[in-house]
């Protein structure tokens, strides 16, 4: 029969119930616990920015736990750009080289689950899964993402992340020079099209409605030969989430081979504002240059704090998550 310290040293946790044996199922008899495990910290999301923070409290020593529900909102994107050393790779490389890299060091755990709930205790913080697991620690870290709000246009869905786009420095050198569609309407449009047109010069508005542009920025997207489109879209036509053409409701249709948008979208974790953390006006989890919400203890990183929505920023906004999480461990008992 194992020892308490046996068995910490097996499964590398810390634990904070009581351990008392109970029989596994077959013939063996083992060990569970009897309340929650203590962690330094739990990184909710472990995907780029939580990996990133996750490596930096490994390399710091921390016992962390990264519990991930393996949903990232990039997982129909086939490749990643504009992030040096990984440039062309596909997400799910990316993400499976750095999970990999980060089971290496031993105090960092994993657990494949949903967080669906937690609140502050007198030493930190508890979560909960969808399984009915909880899990205590002094710190969090949010790295949950967002969700996208797909308009309810047949086939959009299924081109998004492939040909309709979010961001031009990600994906943009790749559609160069070709019939790109903008679908916004209003001050997003032009913005939109005036950035769009450093990499295409056949570039068109839909609006999929009445244009609400402005009289001056009619004319200056004509004096730039970009085009308004009003008509009301039924479909898009795609083969495997590549743009063919757009139907339009009146049977008209327009080729095209890429698209842009800037969709509506929420925050795809609850759990930060049930626990107080405050939301920007734009939707996004409000952090300070170090990664800090606004709740003491809890940081965020990723694409659920900024619309600098990319790989390397991802990354670079975990690794100083991670970071600043470990100096603010340290200046607790220095």
């Amino acid at each position: 029969m194992l020892e308490r310290r046996d068995f910490i040293k097996q499964t590398g946790m810390v634990l904070s119930g009581i351990i008392v044996p109970l029989p596994f199922p077959g013939n063996s008899t083992g060990y569970i616990m009897k309340q929650q495990k203590q962690y330094d910290a739990i990184i909710v999301g472990g995907s780029y920015a939580g990996l990133a923070a996750g490596m930096a409290l490994g390399r710091a020593l921390r016992q962390v736990l990264i519990i991930d529900s393996g949903k990232p909102c990039n997982q129909q994107t086939p490749h990643s750009h504009n992030f040096l050393t990984n440039d062309g790779k596909t997400p799910k490389e990316i993400a499976t080289l750095a999970r990999q890299q980060v089971q290496q060091y031993d105090t960092i755990h994993f657990l494949d689950e949903m967080v669906t709930g937690g609140h502050k205790t007198g030493t930190g913080f508890e979560i909960m899964t969808a399984s009915g697991s909880t899990f205590s620690s002094q710190k969090l870290v949010f790295a949950t993402g967002i969700k996208d709000i797909m308009p309810s246009i047949p086939g959009f869905a299924a081109c998004w992340g492939i040909s309709v786009l979010h961001c031009p420095y990600c994906h943009g050198y790749e559609v160069r020079h070709q019939k790109t569609g903008i679908l916004a309407n209003g001050d997003e449009a032009f913005e939109l099209s005036s950035l769009i047109s450093n990499w295409t010069g056949d570039l068109t508005v839909y609006t999929n409605g009445r244009a609400t542009l402005t009289e001056d920025q009619h004319q200056k997207l004509q004096q730039h030969k970009i085009t308004v489109t009003e008509k009301e879209i039924e479909r898009i036509e795609h083969r495997s989430g590549y743009i063919e053409k757009i139907i339009f409701k009146d049977g008209t249709h327009a080729a095209l081979q890429a698209m842009y948008a800037r969709l509506p979208f929420e925050q795809h974790s609850s759990v930060p504002q049930v626990l107080g953390c405050e939301i920007t006006t734009e939707g996004y989890i409000k952090t300070d240059p170090a990664q800090k919400t606004t709740v003491a203890g809890i940081f965020a990183c990723g694409d659920n704090t900024t619309r600098m929505r990319t790989v390397a920023n991802a990354v670079a906004m975990g690794t100083t998550a991670g970071m600043m999480l470990n100096k603010e461990l340290i200046e607790q008992i220095f």
